[in-house]
């Protein structure tokens, strides 16, 4: 019985092991053109989940779609593969100066900083719907960060 028990703990640990890291990970495939040259439709990149807290300027940030006229929901995130998201990049956390192009969406003042519980973020392509037109995005709207870029699937590799 104590053999079959120190077999059986590893197998037990690398269940758990996976557990966790499905929970914390996620893999979200990118569809559109908005984080052209970084991205593009078909890759697929792992997300460590988090909150817009998270985040730090620079990283690139999967997060939930906006409603029309750039009002964001509330509650709970959905599902990652119950929902549409969008992959920009972070260009001002809170307490940064509000960038340029996006102080007349959020009626802010040279110099004024993002408030705090928000992000600003851009897509890195010439064409991207982000807080130009959204404002700010609220932490509780993000899904996670980008770690990585993966390897093609074989669906979209024999595309």
């Amino acid at each position: 019985m104590r053999r079959v028990m120190i077999l059986l703990a590893p197998i037990a640990a690398l269940a758990a092991g996976l557990v966790v890291a499905r929970r914390r990970f996620v893999v979200v495939r990118i569809s559109g053109a908005s984080m052209l040259p970084t991205y593009r439709t078909g890759d697929r990149v792992l997300v460590r989940r988090t909150t817009g807290a998270g985040v730090r300027r620079g990283q690139v940030v999967v997060l939930q779609t906006a409603l029309p006229g750039g009002k964001w929901r509330t509650g709970p995130l959905p599902p990652p593969g119950a929902a549409r998201w969008f992959i920009k990049r972070a260009v001002a956390v809170p307490g940064d100066p509000v960038p340029a192009q996006v102080m007349a969406r959020v009626e802010a003042a040279p110099g004024d900083p993002v408030p705090a519980g928000r992000l600003v973020v851009l897509g890195d392509g010439p064409v991207s719907e982000d807080s130009r037109a959204w404002g700010y995005v609220p932490f509780d709207r993000v899904l996670g960060v980008v770690v990585r870029r993966l390897a093609p699937s074989a669906e979209s590799a024999g595309s």
